[in-house]
């Protein structure tokens, strides 16, 4: 388990609405499905502590490129946030079977710290979206393929895969 919470960015042309195509690079040899929680800021958070991140309720690395190309961040339509973020469960379908699942209350660190974590590094800015990382069974993508990212109850995006151009 690290020390800390790992984290990079992503940038915005990596991000697509439900039912748009992932494509997967020529220059990539294995894309993985990840299902993540995704959190959406709702206000500005600047050095807040675990408490605060929850009452709001609204080290660099190579994973940037990786998880980086563009198409590379489907992301659902925001839902109700429920009281108890630990409750928040996701679902990764890849052609329908279920390939993972896993709850917030599993993950090494809790959303409140996640968000408090990044907070303390740069401000979160309204819109601004905190992917909080993915349970086991991260699989391999092929075009064809139809991924669906449910968060139970709240949200969901299903997104074709196509080989890139």
């Amino acid at each position: 388990m690290p020390k800390e919470p790992l984290f990079f960015l992503k940038p915005p042309s990596s991000v697509i609405a439900s039912g748009d195509a992932i494509e997967l690079p020529s220059q990539s040899k294995q894309v993985e499905h990840e299902g993540e929680i995704g959190l959406v800021i709702g206000k500005a958070l600047h050095r807040v502590s675990p408490r605060e991140a929850v009452d709001l309720q609204r080290v660099d690395s190579q994973w940037t490129r990786a998880k980086g190309f563009d198409t590379f961040c489907p992301i659902g339509e925001p839902g109700a946030v429920p009281n108890d973020l630990s409750s928040l469960r996701v679902v990764t379908r890849v052609n329908g079977e279920e390939r993972q699942r896993g709850s917030a209350s599993q993950m090494l660190f809790t959303i409140p710290d996640l968000l408090a974590y990044v907070s303390n590094v740069m401000t979160l800015e309204p819109g601004d979206v905190v992917a909080t990382g993915t349970p086991s069974g991260v699989g391999i993508l092929k075009a064809g393929d139809e991924v669906e990212v449910e968060i139970v109850g709240v949200s969901r995006v299903r997104n074709p895969v196509k080989a890139g151009a």
